[in-house]
């Protein structure tokens, strides 16, 4: 008799695969995706590294009418000299009121007036003599003005003329014009400048002038009224003072100014003149590398670099000549000079020339290095105007490109703030679209540079980050919509978010602009025969859905999404569509261009079709099944692997769905033909595929029925000593299924199935929740109709299982270190509500219907 509890046994049911009525909810697929649902993961798009550095590759979409070239020639002769004048930085503003010419001396006068003469030290004059000179001459042709008008010929003499004032003669000579002492004072009081006895100039009032023991006594007191109210009225009042006092401070300014000119003077003579001169007569291209190096630490110590420095011409001309001696070492120290002096225009872009010249040589890369040349592009990008510029940014940031595959310069380039400067111009020319609603001029030949420069950049870790906290994505999506004409914009984008992609941050931040699908649609549909863009955004499509479920969601409500794939599928499934790949001697097999196009669209079908609306979607629906079994028609496993295993993922997603209308349920006896291929052969991973499709539709009677037909069972049997865990749980999931068929359980007897799983569970049971609640309920619905425990197992797997399950009811899950904190804690949960229950209630049966009531002895491990 049996007690009630095994009574209450008795009655369960058999063990089945999860039923649609007991579906998950979509995390909980994807949190336990090996049980039914997969993602499936593929190589990055191979890109080949091009032979030779140019602006625009051999697969450029530009014709060579069409782009700036990549090769000219550079002489001296190609430089501008209007460029090597110096910029004065000062606006001129227009003069409000004419100036009046000084009234001649009245009769009222003393004509033998004397000037005051204060002492002089001999060696101040000396000191400040050619500076005093030189403010003096600009101050007077700025502000005297003959007493009689000139002829233009005699006017442009006397303004090139020395003027000369002599202190204790008789006479003043300026501009050529002798005055007698009271002339020379009446055109001094007219000028505001004086000279005084400490060398420089100073704002001297009238009455102080006019001050001294020199002067007439006629003048210090007495006269008529007439003469003591025109002298009281040219007494300077008070806002008469105030003005002259601020006449006093420019006055003191442009004093220092005279002194820091006669400084510039001296070291330009003295530092710069010798060197300029060196390089003239140098014929040694080390010594003349070595004198280049003197003069740049020599103007950036005199503190005269940029385009403000009064000899800058002559410096700039004597530079331009030794272009024409062709040395890179050499032309590479000029540049950097030339760069340093801030020249603009077509210098400005003949320089970024020479230094792509140089640059496009893989050998110069060292020489570029050593003279951190990387530092002088960066700066023209950071200061000059982008749209003066745009042709001279072209070539400066074509060779940052071609640096910035050398992995040597990746580093220096993200400190540096090569990518934030690259960012800045992207965002200027999308602001410039924004306001105006047009690109600039040749835009797109610029960002076919920055975009290049950006995919080899974010290979670094740091740039990663950086083009997450910048809003790099929302502006690359920006540039993508604008330039959708532009296949070689495209493209390069294409490559950087391929890159970018394969990191879940990045990809989430991507997933979260809902333009990207559209736009990415958009391209697919317009380069539909174009493979380089195609199979990277193919890509980007897989990596988004691979890793949020809300980017499936997003994708498959875009119009024409599913459409445009099956398109695509159609088209790279046609023969002789692009040639096939040039064979490798070494290495990997890659597949064929079309191939590879088809194994990243199998993905984003297989990846979409976990999500709960759109897979029982694609299930039932005819051209999405069709291509994929002409797929597995038509292609081996030896001579395309990835595609089928692809294909094959993509088929177990879509049979997960027990649906009415499915097209998989309906064809379920040809795909289980179809897969008996898969599983003959030496591929492991095409054996677990099939072993997975096989594990979904052997819920069907029909498809067990055909499995022990073809030996099937034997295979899985054999499958369980594989010592490969999930190979093992897959095997186990299709035997659990054939057992609860009651004429298909024996099958477990043929081989030593039931050892087989006792090893299995024995092995991966305490890792491996899943693996060992699969081997129970196995051992469960083989056991359903034995009365006898050790009949049914026999005595020592029942002795083992008695010990195993015991052991599994006390302890929890062994995971190792490698697995973090939540993934543990997500196994634990399950430990406990999922295995022990099954384990506990195998136990109770093989306790209840044991035999021998002796001791167990305890069994092998």
């Amino acid at each position: 008799m049996l007690s009630s509890n095994d009574k209450k046994l008795e009655k369960m049911d058999p063990f089945y695969r999860p039923s649609v009525s007991k579906q998950k909810t979509s995390a909980e697929i994807i949190s336990e995706a090996r049980n039914a649902l997969r993602t499936v993961r593929t190589q990055r798009p191979f890109t080949p590294q091009e032979d030779q550095r140019k602006l625009f590759g051999p697969a450029s979409s530009r014709t060579p009418e069409n782009r700036p070239p990549s090769s000219f020639s550079l002489h001296a002769s190609s430089f501008e000299s209007s460029d090597c004048r110096p910029i004065s930085g000062t606006r001129l503003s227009p003069l409000e009121l004419k100036p009046k010419a000084p009234p001649s001396p009245t009769a009222e006068e003393d004509p033998c007036l004397s000037f005051p003469q204060p002492p002089v030290d001999p060696a101040k004059i000396r000191r400040i003599s050619s500076a005093r000179a030189r403010l003096f001459r600009a101050a007077s042709q700025g502000a005297l003005l003959p007493d009689r008008s000139l002829p233009p010929a005699e006017l442009k003499k006397t303004v090139k003329s020395k003027e000369t004032v002599m202190m204790g003669d008789s006479a003043v000579k300026t501009n050529g014009i002798c005055l007698t002492e009271s002339n020379a004072i009446g055109h001094l009081k007219s000028h505001p400048l004086q000279l005084t006895y400490d060398g420089g100039f100073r704002e001297v009032q009238e009455q102080e002038v006019l001050r001294g023991t020199s002067l007439p006594s006629h003048l210090r007191s007495g006269g008529d009224q007439g003469k003591r109210r025109a002298r009281a009225s040219s007494c300077p009042s008070s806002s008469d003072l105030s003005r002259l006092e601020t006449k006093a401070v420019s006055k003191a300014d442009l004093q220092e100014k005279a002194t820091e000119i006669e400084v510039d003077e001296v070291f330009w003579n003295t530092r710069i003149v010798p060197i300029l001169h060196e390089l003239e007569k140098e014929e040694n291209i080390e010594t003349i590398c070595a004198t280049c190096t003197e003069l740049h630490h020599a103007l950036e110590e005199g503190n005269m670099l940029g385009n403000k420095f009064k000899r800058r011409s002559i410096l700039l001309k004597t530079l331009y000549k030794l272009v024409d001696v062709g040395s890179d070492w050499l032309s590479l120290k000029l540049a950097k000079i030339i760069l340093a002096l801030k020249v603009s225009r077509k210098n400005l872009l003949n320089v970024c020339k020479l230094i792509f010249k140089i640059s496009r040589s893989e050998k110069n890369d060292n020489l570029i290095q050593n003279e951190n040349i990387l530092e002088s592009l960066l700066e023209v990008l950071r200061s000059e105007d982008l749209q003066t510029n745009m042709e001279a940014f072209l070539y400066c940031v074509g060779t940052i490109k071609f640096l910035s595959g050398n992995p040597r310069f990746l580093n220096e380039m993200i400190s540096k703030g090569a990518l934030e400067i690259l960012a800045h111009l992207i965002r200027q020319m999308n602001e410039n679209i924004k306001k105006y609603g047009t690109c600039l001029p040749n835009s797109g030949h610029l960002l076919v540079q920055i975009t290049a420069t950006l995919r080899n950049l974010v290979n670094s870790p740091q740039a990663r980050s950086q083009c997450l906290g910048d809003g790099t994505f929302p502006q690359l999506c920006t540039v993508m919509e604008q330039y959708m004409d532009d296949k070689d914009v495209c493209t390069n984008i294409a490559r950087i978010f391929s890159k970018l992609t394969s990191y879940h941050d990045c990809c989430t931040a991507l997933a979260s602009d809902s333009r990207c699908y559209a736009l990415f649609l958009n391209l697919m549909n317009r380069y539909q025969k174009k493979q380089d863009l195609v199979v990277r955004v193919v890509f980007i499509l897989g990596n988004l859905t691979a890793k949020n479920n809300q980017a499936r969601e997003c994708f498959s409500k875009e119009k024409g999404s599913i459409g445009t794939l099956l398109s695509l599928f159609q088209t790279y499934q046609q023969p002789g569509l692009l040639p096939a790949r040039p064979e490798q001697s070494a290495g990997p097999r890659l597949p064929s261009e079309a191939e590879d196009v088809l194994v990243k669209l199998t993905r984003v079908l297989a990846n979409i079709a976990i999500h709960p609306r759109v897979g029982p979607a694609l299930a039932a629906d005819s051209r999405v099944v069709g291509l994929l079994l002409t797929t597995l028609e038509s292609k081996s496993l030896d001579d395309s692997e990835e595609l089928v295993i692809n294909t094959t993922a993509t088929i177990n997603n879509l049979s997960f769905y027990q649906v009415k209308n499915s097209i998989i349920q309906d064809r379920k006896l040809y795909i289980a033909e179809l897969l008996l291929k898969l599983l003959v052969s030496k591929n492991m991973d095409g054996i677990l595929e099939a072993l997975r499709v096989f594990g979904n539709l052997s819920q069907d009677h029909d498809i067990c029925d055909f499995l022990v037909q073809n030996n099937v069972h034997k295979f899985l049997i054999a499958l369980l000593d594989a010592k490969h865990q999930d190979l093992c749980f897959s095997a186990c999931g299709v035997l659990l299924n054939l057992t609860v068929d009651k004429d298909k359980r024996v099958v477990l007897e043929e081989g030593g199935g039931i050892k087989k799983l006792v090893d299995c569970l024995r092995d991966f049971g305490p890792t491996d929740w899943q693996l060992a609640c699969l081997v129970c309920k196995t051992l469960w619905n083989f056991s359903e109709n034995t009365s006898n425990a050790s009949s049914c197992f026999g005595d020592e797997d029942t002795n083992t299982l008695l010990v195993l399950l015991a052991s599994f009811l006390d302890e929890e899950l062994a995971l190792g270190s490698s697995f973090d904190q939540d993934l543990k804690n997500y196994h634990k949960l399950h430990w406990e509500t999922e295995f022990k229950p099954v384990a506990q209630q195998l136990l109770n049966r093989i306790q209840s219907r044991r035999t021998l009531l002796e001791p167990l002895p305890a069994p092998s491990f």
